[in-house]
């Protein structure tokens, strides 16, 4: 026999809308700082980034074998893209749709600096990148190191990789994050970019960023 008392009944209440959000909304703040938490090796290929923990110091090469670092940029968004060389789909896609949006924003090198960063430094020596880099218009600036360089580099900007390599093959691919981030001239998040996002998408957002009537 089902239960009468008014105590069952409240004890099987479905919970309302308002209650329902509220443990939503709860159990979302706990597994964001659980995320935040985790230590770079360990963070999850499917992340969201945290807009006041992306971005910060790096200290790299360009494709030319010149020392960059974060602070060659000051005063200019950048539009900043972790991935490799030797990537199948992902970056060559992602960085020709970052070309194309920079182009229909009317954005120059000295308004946006437009970076990719390697996540396989021993594999993408300066050379490999500066032939890599010409297969988009505009190119991007190349940047490697080494891999404690690009490891800092990436913990500063949430990237996870990790190389993968299938049991008897001497080659390997690397996992890593796929999104871009458009970071403004004060050194801060002005939003991320998921692989896929349209070139359109992207460019309005970075005529917000660019100075002048459009801005």
């Amino acid at each position: 026999m089902p239960p009468t008392s008014d105590a069952a009944r409240l004890a099987f209440r479905p919970m309302r809308t308002h209650q329902k959000a509220l443990v939503l909304a709860a159990v979302a703040a706990l597994l964001a700082s659980l995320w935040v938490a985790l230590p770079a090796a360990l963070v999850p290929r499917i992340d969201v980034p945290v807009a006041a923990s992306v971005g910060g110091p790096f200290e790299l090469v360009d494709q030319d074998g010149r020392t960059v670092t974060d602070r060659d940029f000051r005063g200019r968004p950048m539009l900043v893209y972790f991935g490799y060389t030797y990537c199948p789909d992902i970056c060559p896609t992602t960085l020709q749709t970052l070309s194309e949006a920079l182009a229909e924003a009317g954005a120059t090198p000295d308004d946006v600096a437009f970076l990719f960063i390697s996540v396989d430094p021993d594999r993408d020596t300066p050379d490999r990148l500066r032939e890599y880099v010409t297969l988009f218009d505009p190119p991007p600036l190349a940047l490697t190191g080494s891999p404690e360089a690009v490891a800092a580099a990436a913990r500063a900007y949430r990237v996870y990789y990790r190389r993968h390599r299938e049991p008897g093959q001497d080659d390997y691919t690397v996992d890593h994050s796929a999104y871009a981030y458009l970071m403004g001239s004060d050194g801060q998040l002005v939003r991320p970019f998921r692989h896929g996002v349209e070139p359109a998408e992207v460019a309005a957002v970075i005529r917000k960023q660019l100075p002048g009537p459009s801005s």
